[in-house]
């Protein structure tokens, strides 16, 4: 949904939301930043290959890559989108965390990672170029580079929005900024770099997010307190404070049918689209050091995916009872609101809660996600960019040390077009809304893709490229449908509803394509196809230090699940 003319950067450029941070908060700006740009040093020092730069030459433990799996989601998907969603909506945002995340987490663990993996393929649309051919390649290749630079965009301008805050820059000056932040250090090190930055920044947001909701929590007189002050704020109290149905998420009045949308449409279409398929996440897996530790990496994962939500979602609870102004921006005041919006409900907690010192904990913590988020972005989609377009398509067979420049000169040109698509995102007052419709345009239809193509031999490689297109287009129609009127929901429904669709309008057009077609012959699929590979064809002797029973990828999946399930019982 767009906000009034000016939007969020005519808001900030007001003052209203400036952070009055003291010299030590500088101070503890300017020591994590000489530790970004150190860590972005010292990768660069063990990058000799383009491997080394792109996949930092498979030889990272499970420990490193599975908080940097979770941290690289910790961007503004996470911090404005999800506060935002826990001011706009209360306790059903956790469905984006134990529906929508742990479930897929664990399956990519256990069952997509032996594929990717063994198969030795160095990203995601190099996968579908051996199941499919060079068209389905090429398809996702373009729509996967086009959907990294809109979501980088997305954090950079809550990048940028921190940046605005502390300095008072126009916006646009602090876009610049940040991008230049960013790009100094992927460009260093590659991926390695993000990835050590990445388990660093993980510590540095936890150690923002658990005082603010401390802090929080106490101020309103705990988890009763909060209770006592949405009820007599909101009409809608109860929705707010029990996950299901969730029907003011959905948008979706019936309870069975918002059940539904949440089950289907977030928890399987959108969340294994994303979580299975998304290869600014599966890169961290495929830096790993050997088998074991890929399928362990979003198994580790998961587990601080399922408690983060608590001190992501109550946060913006919080902000919505506590903050004056956002308070009277959700019943509708807009004039009292000031200009804020859902997605300044993390700086307006640490605006009103938060003393010196702590401040500067905090906006480092801001800055830290916001940059591990890009840095996914920006690393994910040189590597897709080099490999999967520039050398596939348009200049083959160069030195590897050519393609390794090219990497580097590709993250200068991410960065730039995510200046320009910073902008987008400012145009939301709610950024989730924005990142799931991109999330139902590109990886609902992918994932579906990758269904067929891995469970059933006779998907053939022209329906691989079909099923992509059309799913796309099914979604985007469900986008337009919906905001020309035609289609009346709200909420985040929208993009459920878009998902589904661009989900079983792949599958459809997949199945009449293949029933008509000539398949691979089964030879060309073994290790790609599920039916076709042995259970040992991908297997690889363990390390020693991987062979203790508490590194079970099956016991660390089963763990997860029963965590988020006992989450879910408790805030039913």
């Amino acid at each position: 949904m767009s906000v009034p003319a000016g939007g969020p950067a005519a808001v900030l450029a007001t003052g209203a939301l400036r952070l009055d941070a003291e010299p030590i908060d500088y101070a503890l700006l300017g020591v994590y930043f000489v530790m970004v740009l150190g860590i972005g040093a010292l990768a660069r020092r063990s990058v000799a290959s383009s491997t080394d730069f792109f996949l930092s030459g498979r030889a990272l433990p499970a420990w490193v890559t599975g908080l940097a799996f979770i941290s690289a989601n910790l961007g503004a998907v996470e911090i404005f989108g999800m506060t935002a969603n826990g001011a706009q909506f209360g306790i059903p945002t956790v469905h984006y965390y134990w529906i929508g995340a742990i479930p897929a987490m664990v399956f990519l663990g256990l069952v997509m990672m032996p594929f990717y993996y063994g198969s030795r393929v160095r990203s995601v649309p190099e996968f579908l170029l051996r199941r499919f051919g060079p068209f389905a390649h090429l398809v996702n290749g373009l729509s996967f580079a086009l959907a990294q630079v809109l979501i980088a965009g997305v954090n950079l301008y809550a990048l940028a929005t921190v940046v605005n805050l502390l300095l008072g820059w126009p916006l646009w000056v602090s876009i610049i900024a940040a991008s230049a932040i960013v790009l100094a250090y992927t460009t260093l090190g590659g991926l390695s770099a993000a990835v050590y930055n990445e388990v660093m920044q993980f510590f540095v947001i936890i150690a923002m997010l658990i005082p603010l909701t401390l802090v929080g929590l106490h101020k309103v007189g705990g988890w009763d307190g909060l209770t006592a002050r949405i009820r007599a704020l909101n009409p809608d109290a109860e929705a707010q404070l029990h996950a299901w149905p969730g029907s003011n998420l959905t948008g979706i009045e019936n309870a069975t049918l918002s059940v539904l949308g949440i089950v289907f449409g977030l928890g399987f279409v959108l969340s294994f689209g994303y979580w299975t398929t998304n290869f600014a996440e599966v890169q961290r897996a495929l830096a790993a050091r050997n088998m074991s530790a890929a399928r362990r990496t979003p198994l580790i994962g998961a587990y601080p995916k399922a408690l983060i939500a608590l001190v992501i979602v109550i946060p913006g609870m919080l902000a919505a009872v506590l903050s004056p102004e956002l308070a009277a921006y959700k019943a509708g005041d807009h004039t009292a609101a000031n200009g804020v919006t859902y997605n300044n409900a993390i700086e307006l907690l640490i605006r009103d809660l938060l003393p010196s010192g702590m401040l500067g904990v905090a906006i480092t913590g801001l800055l830290a996600a916001f940059m591990a988020g890009m840095a996914a972005n920006v690393s994910s989609f040189n590597t897709v960019f080099t490999y999967d377009l520039w050398q596939a398509y348009v200049v083959k067979d160069r030195s590897d040390d050519y393609y390794l420049r090219v990497g580097r000169l590709v993250s200068v040109l991410g960065c730039a077009v995510a200046i320009g698509t910073a902008f987008i995102a400012s145009g939301y007052n709610n950024i989730m809304d924005y990142l799931q419709t991109l999330f139902s345009f590109f990886n609902a239809p992918l994932f579906a893709t990758f269904l067929l193509g891995m469970f059933w031999k006779r998907t053939t490689p022209l329906a691989g490229g079909l099923g992509l297109i059309s799913g796309t287009a099914a979604a985007v129609t469900i986008d337009q449908l919906v905001r020309h009127h035609v289609l009346h929901l709200s909420g985040q429904g929208p993009s459920f509803v878009a998902a589904s669709a661009a989900f079983v309008v792949d599958i459809t057009v997949s199945v009449a394509v293949s029933l008509r077609g000539v398949p691979k012959p089964d030879a060309q699929l073994v290790g790609l196809v599920w039916s076709l590979t042995p259970r040992d064809h991908h297997a690889q002797a363990a390390d020693p230090g991987d062979r203790g029973w508490y590194r079970s990828p099956v016991l660390l999946g089963v763990g997860a699940l029963v965590l988020a399930t006992v989450l879910n019982i408790v805030f039913w």
